[in-house]
């Protein structure tokens, strides 16, 4: 097909060589003119310009496929390509006419210079044969010389070797003067192979020579290997020489690791080398200080003098990277080995901050000495312990404080300390513990998050996490260390200093009435703000997972110490009622007046008071007079007859079961009066139960019938429930008179008159 103006270059050219191609080549076969069946079949219009293109073929397809406009306008399109393909063809015959004649005249003048050049041939050839025949001549006459030549250069070479042989000694000692080890160790293993052949007769004495000389050189290079004031080229150039000599450089190499080991063992770092080479590194005001400058100088140089030593290691001797990773591992085990010391007596947040900030510096310093070591992530993993160790030890800490706030109310108690308040002494220290303490360590945490070196930001989320649980883990085992306080744990899982302050079997019973307050401050006032402060600097750590649930979990805190403050109040009810007990079980052997009014002092030092008012005998609904009524008891006093008092108790055994019951024991609340009232019932009751097994003649009757009407004077103003406790004192009296073998009551004059006049000298 004809191209068109603006058609690209490349497509034209492409054009012009087919043309050429077609009107050069020779006739193509005929079975190349034959059309092809498959094309045929398969042919389209787009196939015009192939080889085996079928004009009829052609044709017939366009008209099929074609209307009359489109066959018009393919026949316009076919005479313009034709008449441009017959003006390529015109312009190409041209251009190649313009060629041929070109290539006519060339050969003519071609034919005309070579006319003369077989003559001028023929005499350079003759001239050759001349050459080569004198040339031939002068190798024959001086052959013989040539070879006594040849002879006399070999003798000349042997002798300059024999007389280097014969020099070497003096060679190797001038080496020696100048320190020329490289040219030695080349004189001398150039020598080698004659050594080993005539070393043993002919150059016996000079082999012995040079070999003392070698030993020098030798011994020299080691010094230099082992020498710290070389630089690491030359160290390393005398590891090479000494290899070339045949020394076994293993051993070498494990005398200079064992130096190494033992460095690492001389350097001695402690807490103080750590801090004060912090304080040099951060340029604090007070780097004026000599001692600290002197001591961070004295860290700074040995861990740089330790790792130029790993370089030079790492350079001399290839492929000992595992070796000096671990030594470099080592060193950082060390430097937290320390921290770790300190960490256990109670070390401070900046003071860690400082030693964590040295580590760091020394681990990149190795860093760019060991690439391969990851010491970084090592440093990490370490960095991790160390910072949840802190956390751990702090708290721990705290619970020391706490116990040792128990511990001095057992150490006063035990030696007698005359103090008004105690109990709320103790109380007030034991809470300024907690919530103050708390309060402290958090503060410190907090300095862990502020600090911005990269290590101590990749910790963040992890500090975060650690936190809570630590307060989480706290709180457990304070929730531990009052049961074990109170006597209501064994010490097996507990920490020994926790345990030297349990005062073990007898347990003061104001100990447990503190501790119950305690856990009921921690559950009000401690817990909440604790978490508000960990919600506030403490929240977003997200390492520890979802699957783990929340760290801290104040919610169940507050339940455990909620079921613990109940529970050691009770207890505290239940030990002191135990001791009225055992006094009014003593009451009976001893003539004694029985006081109550020393139940409230303990109470009044911790507990709160209560918001609501005293329960009167006049408050109640009817039912909280005695089970007999003051009108019978008194006329059943007044009588002198026994059996008038037997039957007085038939009748109120009748009035009984016909009285409204009475709720004698109710909730026991974390107030003063509840806890009071608690006691008092408790220990009427074990009175009453402890009359029960008695029997009384007259006079124990009336003593009894004295001490409760005491009892009901001094403990109006003590009991909160009046009504129950005079209901209680009540039963006592009808227990008494149950047990008397004659139960005569006491005239209510001569009654009175005796409680007055006891009243009377209690006041006084």
């Amino acid at each position: 097909m004809g191209v068109e103006d603006g058609e690209p270059l490349d497509e034209k050219a492409k054009r012009m060589r087919d043309l050429l191609s077609s009107f050069y080549s020779p006739d193509l076969p005929s079975a190349s003119l034959r059309p092809n069946a498959s094309f045929s079949r398969f042919a389209t219009l787009d196939t015009i310009n192939a080889t085996s293109f079928d004009a009829d073929h052609y044709m017939n397809l366009l008209v099929q496929k074609a209307n009359l406009e489109e066959l018009l306008k393919k026949h316009v399109e076919m005479a313009s390509e034709i008449k441009n393909l017959d003006t390529d063809l015109q312009t190409l015959v041209y251009e190649n006419y313009n060629k041929f004649i070109s290539a006519t005249d060339a050969i003519k003048r071609m034919k005309n210079n070579i006319n003369g050049m077989e003559a001028k041939m023929e005499q350079l050839t003759e001239k050759m044969m001349s050459v080569q025949s004198r040339s031939d001549g002068v190798n024959t006459s001086l052959l013989a010389k040539r070879e006594h030549v040849e002879k006399l250069h070999c003798t000349r070479n042997l002798l300059r070797k024999v007389q280097f042989i014969y020099d070497l000694p003096t060679r190797l000692e001038k080496c020696i003067k100048s320190e020329a080890y490289a040219d030695a160790v080349k004189f001398y293993t150039g020598a080698m192979p004659i050594f080993k052949a005539y070393g043993n007769s002919s150059f016996q004495d000079c082999k012995r020579a040079s070999e003392e000389a070698v030993g020098i050189i030798v011994k020299n290079l080691q010094g230099k290997v082992f020498s710290d004031s070389e630089s690491i080229k030359a160290r390393a150039e005398a590891v090479m020489l000494l290899n070339q000599l045949n020394f076994p450089v293993e051993t070498l190499k494990l005398k200079l690791f064992e130096k190494l080991e033992q460095f690492l063992l001389d350097l001695h770092l402690e807490y103080k080398d750590l801090k004060d080479a912090s304080a040099d590194v951060n340029e604090l005001p007070n780097q004026g200080n000599v001692n600290v400058s002197a001591s961070a100088a004295a860290h700074e140089a040995s861990i740089h003098e330790f790792a130029e030593a790993l370089r030079a290691y790492r350079v001399i001797f290839l492929h000992s990277e595992p070796q000096l990773f671990k030594l470099a591992q080592d060193l950082v085990m060390k430097e937290f080995e320390a921290a770790h010391q300190q960490i256990k007596k109670q070390l401070c947040s900046a003071d860690l901050l400082a030693i964590l900030r040295v580590i760091w510096t020394d681990v990149l310093l190795l860093d760019k000495v060991l690439p391969g070591a990851a010491l970084p992530d090592f440093t990490m993993q370490a960095a991790l312990i160390a910072v949840k160790d802190y956390i751990t030890c702090a708290l721990s800490h705290l619970l020391l404080d706490i116990s040792d706030a128990f511990s001095k109310i057992l150490g006063m108690q035990k030696e007698g300390t005359e103090e008004v308040h105690p109990l709320q002494t103790a109380f007030e220290a034991s809470k300024k513990a907690v919530i103050q303490g708390s309060m402290d360590v958090l503060l410190d945490f907090h300095h862990l998050l502020n600090e911005n070196s990269e290590l101590l930001l990749k910790l963040r989320g992890f500090t975060m996490d650690w936190v809570q649980e630590g307060f989480q883990n706290f709180f457990r085992k304070v929730h531990n260390y009052f049961l074990l306080l109170c006597g209501k744990s064994n010490s097996a899982s507990q920490d020994r200093n926790l345990i030297e302050g349990v005062p073990g079997d007898k347990v003061p019973a104001g100990l447990v009435l503190v501790v119950a307050q305690l856990c009921h401050f921690i559950e009000n006032s401690a817990i909440p703000r604790i978490t508000e402060e960990i919600a506030s600097s403490f929240s977003g750590g997200g390492v520890r997972g979802f699957e783990y649930g929340p760290a801290f979990v104040p919610a169940e805190i507050c339940c455990t110490f909620r079921a613990d403050g109940e529970m050691f109040l009770h207890l505290y009810i239940k030990m002191r009622t135990q001791r009225i007990a055992v006094i009014l079980k003593k009451r009976f052997t001893t003539p004694n007046w029985v006081k109550f009014e020393a139940i409230g002092a303990e109470a009044k030092q911790i507990l709160p008071q209560g918001l609501h008012h005293k329960h009167h005998r006049t408050d109640s609904n009817g039912s909280t007079t005695s089970s007999r009524g003051s009108t019978l008891r008194d006329s059943r006093m007044s009588r002198s007859n026994t059996q008038k008092a037997r039957s007085q108790l038939l009748e109120a055994h009748l009035a009984k079961l016909f009285k409204q019951k009475m709720e004698i024991f109710t909730k026991t609340e974390n107030t003063q009066e509840s806890v009071i009232t608690t006691i008092l019932k408790l220990s009427l009751k074990s009175l009453q139960e402890l009359v029960r097994f008695q029997t009384f003649n007259r006079s124990g009757f009336q003593q009894i019938q004295l001490d409760i009407q005491f009892l009901k004077s001094t403990l109006k103003d003590i009991a909160e429930d009046e009504a129950a406790v005079d209901f209680l004192l009540d039963e006592v009296i009808e227990a008494t008179t149950e047990r008397c073998l004659d139960p005569v009551p006491l005239e209510p004059p001569i009654l009175d008159r005796l409680v007055n006049a006891k009243l009377t000298k209690t006041s006084q």
